[in-house]
């Protein structure tokens, strides 16, 4: 073997070798990245979650709203990036408990009666305005002293919380996204498909509850959102009673 022989061998070997540990180290990368998104959103190879539908409060049968149907549509696609599955059943017939797989619920309290249980349960310092009057209150939040009014098109607010029942590491979460349209529902889930790496890097395991707003719907659709505050303490910190129920819903009645 002569010279240019062995030193193109030698530069067919190196390169395979640099192949090899390329592709490893993106394999490697691509694992890590991947074991991270599961353990945030709770759904290891092959396990099962449920996807919790609300109806169409604007409509008098049993419908659900488009913007709410691709709200679905962009949480199914997280699942099966993370190798699980996903049962889908509507808020009225989702009668079980939570933490034995990952749950995610769409819709407001008036909507959704799943979601007005988790509330009462794991956020008591939420309140949600469902008085079907119009007015400059209706379907406004109020979170600690704070209240949070909806200009519609405009300036709309949704609730994005991870929560868990038990101690970390223990129960699976459950995402609730709360808006005050359907279309802040989807912008709360495509924000948190977007930003959910930097959110396992802030949070980990942990819960946490952040109050989104959603600008000019009208125009930017569910795009532009922008997040007004980290509430968890305050949402989980139980109101005090309200003098006229009437016409403030505390998420369940």
């Amino acid at each position: 073997m002569n010279d240019d022989v062995r030193n193109l061998v030698l530069g067919l070997v190196a390169a395979g070798i640099s192949a090899a540990l390329g592709w490893l180290a993106r394999t490697y990368v691509w694992r890590r990245k991947l074991r991270r998104k599961q353990a945030f959103f709770g759904l290891p190879d092959n396990s099962e979650s449920l996807l919790v539908v609300n109806r169409d409060a604007g409509s008098a049968d049993l419908a659900v709203h488009r913007y709410d149907v691709f709200a679905l549509l962009e949480l199914s696609a997280l699942i099966k990036d993370c190798n699980a599955h996903a049962e889908m059943v509507t808020q009225d017939a989702a009668r079980q408990g939570f933490g034995e797989r990952t749950e995610f619920c769409v819709g407001g309290p008036g909507s959704n009666r799943r979601m007005a249980a988790h509330m009462q349960a794991m956020m008591p310092g939420v309140r949600v305005n469902t008085d079907p009057e119009p007015g400059p209150d209706r379907l406004a939040f109020q979170i600690g002293t704070e209240r949070y009014r909806m200009d519609a098109g405009v300036s709309e607010y949704v609730l994005l919380a991870r929560l868990t029942a038990g101690q970390p590491g223990l129960t699976r979460p459950v995402f609730l996204f709360c808006g005050q349209r359907a279309i802040t529902n989807q912008a709360a889930t495509r924000y948190l498909a977007r930003n959910h790496e930097r959110l396992a890097r802030k949070h980990g395991d942990k819960s946490f509850i952040l109050l989104l707003k959603v600008v000019n719907s009208q125009a930017y659709g569910p795009d532009v959102v922008e997040v007004v505050a980290d509430v968890t303490r305050t949402a989980q910190t139980p109101l005090p009673t309200p003098a006229s129920p009437r016409n403030s819903h505390r998420a369940t009645s």
